[in-house]
């Protein structure tokens, strides 16, 4: 497939750029100039439209940005070289050097997902990469790409008779890693002498899947994933569950793991009864949560982004303060555009919870999953002023998840079966996690508001440190939850009374977790504690802070709750009670900078003071306990 997408007119061995986006002009150049594409601008944005879903840039210097595009005459790869490289977001930290473009056109073949099979090949072999970057001319680089992949020498040969090892690779955001990932273990079971088969979970499809008759010969499994996959195949053979990345960086002590792997049941349960058993076991659950939640996240990010940059360019451009918040003309364009905004923030929270239940139970828990998740953020439905915000989705998501699979695992007459995928288990899980909210757990949220709000009532003439912590904290913790909304919608009611320095200690808390995610992704970029993922939606959550919306630190509060959340509590709290300190008041219903910057507050560069002061503690406390739960995790696989 590579010989017929390249040429040496499409490689460009002295790249001129000096960022990420004058590399992807640069090479769009050659792609135009060779007629591959027709439209520089729809492909350029195509192009930046897939890298918003998940960074391209990978370890060892190279990056592979891709897309399909109605731009595209014909398929086409065009390769750059930047010798001194230029910050790309890549996994490791490090500049990228080697750039590899491809263009798929819109609605054809999946010209981009073969190449990238081909290319992980080449990409894998030793001092391929270094090679390439030093190749004299266009001439000799394309001679390296097109060349016969590396043979082990004779006296090197390692016979394949230690057994047979299955290998699952798969990532929920980009397509690369899968195929990186599967060529890495193929080449670490031949170094060690096994015979291998690897299952590739692109964004084609599950290709080369192993047979019943392979699995049952397996020696191990190694299921090398960020995405769901089915497992029940492998009941009983000894199996390894670990992200994608791992392979890639050491494959032969993933496989060699693996064949020290536990068996695994597919109940849960486990055969043994030592300390390492339940060991295993807990290792086990807590991989399994991880992915579920990872599977929902990763759903969600492109709302998130999407929404929260509609709704932050319609408040930035035509925003204007007024007595109740920020307020653009309406039938205005930017009215438009925010409305566009809102739909994809209201679709964020049910799609969380919808593919959180599909991971755990598969396609019947999605219908569920999506209308637990919409009722739980729904607080009509429950007599509440608020929805439970994205706790309540991961709540209901797992709920429907484990509800519905249960219900799978019945066995049915025949004539049911069917019908269960459905409408049985679809219908059964909505009324289950309906009812649950409605006449269970609805209530004793109404109560909680109702509590709070009293709370505050009764603590507004009191210490104003001890105000703003108890306030800074309800804004931090949940983002758009029940606390937050009590925290909002009390400073909203005494702007009434003429007590505007309780929205304006809100208004500083509200942005600290957007900020502070932003900036902790920024500095957190050669340490490996986010996934590349995070690392996009970290730039979307900053533009959210600038106007005021929490909800752009929601996908990284639901896929590591127990560092982010701290974080985000603790630094509201510091620009709360920093804000009350100040004598901030705010006269309108919203918060963050661009609420300062627009004169509804008194004292602007104090408020911006207290903001910027709660993104940094909320910063630097994410990466500590990150990093001190990475520390506590590689002790214990140790």
């Amino acid at each position: 497939m590579i010989t017929t997408l390249i040429n040496q007119d499409l490689i460009q061995l002295n790249l001129q750029a000096n960022t990420k986006a004058e590399v992807f002009n640069e090479l769009i150049d050659l792609l135009y100039a060779q007629g591959r594409i027709h439209d520089k601008a729809q492909f350029l944005a195509d192009i930046e439209a897939r890298e918003a879903q998940g960074n391209t840039g990978f370890e060892d210097g190279v990056a592979i940005p891709h897309a399909k595009s109605a731009a595209v005459v014909s398929p086409a790869v065009v390769i750059g070289v930047h010798k001194e490289g230029i910050e790309y977001g890549a996994d490791d930290g490090l500049p990228s050097k080697l750039f590899f473009m491809i263009a798929s056109p819109d609605g054809g073949d999946n010209h981009h997902i073969e190449v990238l099979a081909e290319l992980s090949s080449k990409l894998i072999e030793d001092g391929f990469i270094e090679a390439f970057i030093d190749s004299p001319d266009s001439q000799a680089a394309l001679a390296l790409l097109l060349g016969e992949p590396q043979k082990v020498a004779e006296t090197e040969f390692v016979p394949r008779d230690k057994g047979l090892i299955i290998g699952v690779t798969g990532c929920p955001t980009g397509v690369a890693h899968t195929y990186l990932a599967a060529e890495a273990l193929e080449a670490g079971a031949a170094a060690l002498g096994y015979e291998i088969i690897v299952e590739t979970n692109g964004s084609i499809g599950v290709k080369n899947s192993p047979t019943t008759e392979q699995i049952a010969r397996a020696k191990a499994v190694v299921v090398a994933s960020d995405k769901q996959v089915e497992m029940s195949r492998f009941a009983g053979k000894p199996v390894l569950m670990t992200d994608v990345k791992a392979p890639i960086r050491d494959a032969k002590a993933v496989i060699e793991q693996a064949c020290r792997a536990p068996q695994y049941q597919e109940s849960g349960s486990s055969v043994a009864t030592d300390d390492q058993s339940a060991l295993n076991q807990a290792k086990q659950a807590r991989s399994d949560l991880y992915r579920y939640l990872m599977n929902g996240v990763s759903h969600m990010i492109p709302f998130v982004v999407t929404g929260g940059l509609l709704i932050a360019l319609a408040l930035a451009i035509g925003g204007e303060p007024s007595t109740a918040g920020m307020a653009i003309p309406p039938g205005s364009m930017w009215n438009s555009i925010l409305d566009v905004g809102v739909v994809a923030f209201t679709l964020m929270i049910p799609i969380l919870a919808g593919y959180i239940a599909y991971a755990i139970a598969d396609r019947p828990a999605l219908a569920p999953g999506l209308i637990g998740g919409w009722i739980a953020n729904n607080g009509s439905f429950y007599g509440a002023e608020a929805g439970t915000g994205f706790i309540g989705a991961i709540v209901a998501g797992l709920l429907v998840g484990y509800f519905v699979k249960a219900i799978t695992s019945i066995e049915y007459h025949k004539f049911i079966r069917p019908l269960v995928p459905i409408m049985i288990a679809p219908i059964t899980g909505s009324l289950f996690i309906a009812g649950l909210f409605i006449f269970v757990i609805g209530a004793p949220i109404a109560e909680l508001m109702e509590g709070l709000n009293a709370l505050l009532t009764s603590m507004s003439t009191g210490n104003v440190v001890l105000l703003g912590i108890v306030l800074g904290g309800m804004a931090g913790f949940d983002m758009g939850g029940p606390f937050n909304k009590v925290a909002f919608l009390f400073s909203v009611g005494m702007i009434a009374s003429g007590q505007t320095q309780f929205m304006g200690a809100m208004a500083c808390a509200i942005p600290v977790a957007p900020l502070g995610m932003a900036l902790a992704t920024f500095m957190a970029r050669k340490f490996d504690l986010f996934e590349a993922s995070e690392l996009e939606a970290g730039k979307a959550a900053g533009a959210m802070g600038l106007v005021g919306i929490s909800e752009g630190a929601i996908p990284f509060a639901a896929q590591d709750p127990m560092s982010v959340i701290p974080a985000n509590v603790i630094g509201s709290m510091v620009a709360a009670v920093m804000a009350f300190s100040f004598g901030i008041t705010n006269s309108v219903a919203h918060g963050g900078p661009v609420v300062a910057l627009l004169g509804a507050m008194n004292s602007p560069l104090l408020a911006l003071l207290a903001m910027a002061t709660g993104a940094i503690v909320t910063a630097i406390v994410c990466l500590a306990l990150k990093n001190l739960r990475r520390i506590r995790t590689e002790a214990a696989v140790a």
